[in-house]
């Protein structure tokens, strides 16, 4: 077993070298193994390892030249996850309609509105053209295609079921394009309105308050100590800005680098936003829906439970989610009850325990795992509409400490001076 895990992690590094790789494209001509001739275009870091991935595709190429590129040509939109799930259905659609794999490819590459998704279908196509199974062609692109989506058509063509398979992955990739959209939304929402309460506030102490200095410069009085610890504060901005910027920037290429490079700041940020008030709840139900969502899609496919198992951890986007299902994977592994594993973790809710443990005794597991992943999804979707309700009384006193504080203390001056006048 560790083996097999030691296996697929060197497999996977292999495949994330590649994504780091540059490519370019290149248009090729040549014939198949029915001695036909056939053109098309390809992704390569270069011309050698076009050829290479040609022949391995079954083509005698007698022509691959790289496609020049226009000096003023747009450039080309990136292939997104949304694209991706958006591919996934319209495929098991097609195929559902009982339109060939190939010609379902060329349709969709034909008429999609976005360049880079033309050439990643026409290339699939190719591949499968030339006698490459579909999740080959498909492990050809480990940028847009991961494990387990390649996993899980491997499994429906070795079962003789890929039109239903590719309708459970459509469902997948759109429930979980979903629930991203979610938690994007509500962690934008605070962050964008504390980002303008900010950038609001800087602009009125470089800009605003100098022009009340000026004025309150004429009144020859003795200014309140509010008005002058904004004043203080404004003239330092005024002088040190670069430097607030600077460290701002800094500190978010630092922190983004850190993460990046720090697998313990990883697990330390993902803890701590399981911890988040109002967020952290959404966070921590958006974790059990995927993890279920992708177990249940996964053992519904065939793949035996460990191995579905160490998909799932993957998936649940949070180091203790991951950790936890990683443990539950070794006991299952060793014989071990799942929900009972669960239950040991001491992670999950006891309701999303004693559904997987009724699945279990009844033999429904993936109908159950299903279940409790809409209840979950459903949740989330909820608690993200209820989101600007909760934060909006946090936001109302951050805009009044910071923009109202300022007011305040640019007026009082006037008003201490109405006092005297009167």
């Amino acid at each position: 077993m560790a083996l097999q895990a030691d296996k697929k992690n060197v497999v996977r590094k292999s495949r994330a070298s590649k994504k780091a790789e540059k490519t370019f494209t290149f248009t090729w001509e040549g014939s198949n193994k029915k001695g036909q001739k056939v053109t098309g275009t390809l992704t390569a870091p270069n011309q050698a390892i076009a050829k290479a991935n040609l022949r391995t595709q079954g083509v005698i190429a007698t022509k691959v030249k790289k496609k020049a590129v226009a000096l003023f040509a747009p450039r080309k939109k990136p292939v997104t996850t949304a694209e991706i799930a958006s591919f996934s259905r319209m495929i098991a659609t097609m195929m559902k309609a009982g339109i060939p794999l190939v010609q379902s490819f060329e349709i969709i590459g034909r008429g999609h509105d976005n360049p880079s998704v033309q050439e990643l279908l026409l290339n699939i196509k190719t591949s499968i053209e030339s006698g490459t199974s579909f999740a080959e062609s498909l492990r050809q692109h480990p940028r847009y295609f991961d494990d387990l989506f390649c996993d899980l058509v491997e499994a429906g063509e070795q079962a003789g079921a890929l039109e239903e398979m590719l309708d459970r992955i459509a469902i997948y990739k759109e429930k979980s394009e979903s629930l991203k959209k979610k938690i994007k939304s509500a962690m934008t929402y605070p962050i964008a309105v504390i980002v303008i309460a900010l950038v609001v506030t800087a602009i009125l102490l470089i800009f605003v308050v100098p022009t009340f200095k000026d004025v309150f410069a004429g009144f020859g009085a003795d200014l309140p100590a509010f008005t002058l610890m904004v004043i203080a504060i404004s003239e330092w901005m005024q002088e040190w800005w670069w430097v607030v910027l600077g460290v701002i920037i800094g500190s978010l290429m630092g922190l983004k680098e850190l993460l990046h490079r720090s697998e313990p700041a990883r697990d330390f940020r993902d803890r701590l936003m399981l911890k988040l008030p109002a967020i952290g709840p959404i966070l921590y139900e958006a974790a059990v829906a995927r993890f279920t969502r992708t177990l249940s899609t996964t053992f519904a496919a065939g793949v035996p439970l460990v191995e579905a198992l160490e998909s799932a951890s993957g998936a649940s986007g949070n180091v203790v989610f991951r950790k936890a299902i990683l443990k539950i994977r070794d006991d299952v592994s060793t014989g071990m009850a799942m929900y009972m594993s669960m239950e040991s973790v001491e992670i999950f809710p006891n309701m999303v325990v004693q559904m997987v443990g009724i699945g279990e005794e009844s033999g429904s597991l993936d109908s159950m795992l299903s279940n409790v992943a809409d209840i979950y999804e459903e949740n989330v979707d909820n608690a993200v509409d209820n989101l600007s309700s909760l934060l909006e009384p946090m936001i109302m006193a951050i805009l009044g400490v910071l923009i109202g504080g300022l007011v305040v203390a640019m007026y009082l001056p006037i008003f201490s001076m109405g006092q005297v006048v009167g």
